[in-house]
């Protein structure tokens, strides 16, 4: 499951918006290991929204996940990666108050060998972007 650097919870009392890092494959194709995210705390969450939430078990670990629908008991959460694990699947329903904040943006990183110029138009082209919405998260929670 995607983790967050220490740096994001130092960020996230001073201003709204912070940077968070990707770790794990949890949220593939979406995220990848090593993404930088730009996330709004205490942003207003909607269904479809990707979030960072405190885990429930181990709430000094951050984790990324998208928000699929608003239950009694809190948020399910799921990852867009179906093979990863470590969700709502899991661990049930999140409650509100551990969902901190709203991802935004997303931003990939150089990687090491990436000298081409091939590679570094590709790159360009796909290194930032925002991180939307998807409304249709919950047919994901239906086929279950």
């Amino acid at each position: 499951m995607p983790e967050l650097s220490q740096e994001t919870e130092r960020t996230r009392a001073l201003l709204p918006f912070g940077p968070a890092e990707v770790t794990g494959p949890s949220m593939v194709p979406t995220l990848q290991h090593g993404d930088r995210l730009l996330v709004q705390y205490g942003a207003r969450v909607r269904p479809g929204d990707v979030v960072v939430l405190r885990h429930p078990f181990q709430q000094d670990l951050l984790v990324v996940k998208r928000a699929v629908e608003l239950r009694e008991g809190g948020w399910w959460v799921l990852g867009d990666n179906p093979y990863a694990g470590g969700d709502s699947t899991d661990y049930g329903a999140v409650p509100e108050e551990l969902v901190l904040g709203k991802v935004w943006f997303r931003y990939r990183p150089l990687r090491n060998g990436q000298r081409s110029p091939l590679a570094l138009v590709r790159w360009a082209l796909s290194a930032a972007r925002p991180v939307f919405s998807d409304r249709s998260a919950s047919k994901r929670l239906r086929a279950r």
